[in-house]
């Protein structure tokens, strides 16, 4: 049964999400200040980059679940998923960059080129970038529809490359399970892209004739 919610309903749903979204960091910042933790670098790191891989895992679920539930009002809350997403991939950034390196782009720049799994997620961050600053309604109309899809495609690329730095990440203790489940989700997300944009072009296809 297709659920549609009011506007009202839409913007308390869009809040809680929101306000739920923060509870990440504020727990991280709340376990750091208090002295909870043995290695806070270590568990701020890992927490940012766990949590950028969520909230992708979010944004891509969207379309999949508006079509399967019918509920088309889940559009809505793509692009704040999607900024979260960002967020997170930006503090993640900003902690390798502040707490290893004090902020020498110079030092950084040669780890990036030194790890194969910091330049894999080194790009997959470059890359979301121009996702983030055309994310607005404004810069949609400015590149046009179709343009604008095209670029937000770059998230196709981005997820694998994210799957792979964790997973390179990961391969020093060899702890493949993480990476191993969000591998399969990102996979299964995109096979059903791949699956409905295929069954659009035969339809299509056997339309024209």
């Amino acid at each position: 049964m297709a659920f549609n919610p009011s506007a009202r309903q839409a913007s308390l749903i869009k809040a809680a999400i929101f306000v739920l979204a923060l509870l990440p960091l504020a727990r991280m910042v709340y376990l750091t200040l208090t002295g909870q933790l043995v290695e806070p670098l270590e568990f701020i790191t890992r927490g940012t980059g766990d949590w950028t891989l969520y909230f992708l895992c979010f944004t891509l679920a969207v379309t999949p679940l508006r079509k399967l539930s019918k509920w088309n009002w889940l559009i809505k809350l793509r692009r704040m998923l999607g900024l979260y997403m960002f967020f997170y991939g930006f503090l993640h950034f900003m902690t390798f960059l502040w707490f290893d390196h004090f902020f020498d782009v110079q030092e950084m720049w040669k780890d990036v080129l030194k790890r194969p799994f910091i330049t894999v997620g080194f790009i997959a961050f470059v890359l979301l970038l121009p996702l983030a600053a055309t994310s607005t309604n404004a810069m949609v109309k400015r590149l046009g529809g179709k343009r604008w899809q095209w670029l937000h495609r770059l998230i196709y690329v981005i997820a694998p490359l994210a799957i792979l730095h964790f997973w390179w990440m990961k391969a020093g203790k060899h702890n493949f399970t993480q990476p191993i489940i969000f591998g399969l989700i990102l996979g299964a997300l995109l096979l059903m892209r791949v699956y409905w944009a295929r069954s659009k072009a035969l339809t299509a296809a056997t339309v024209a004739r």
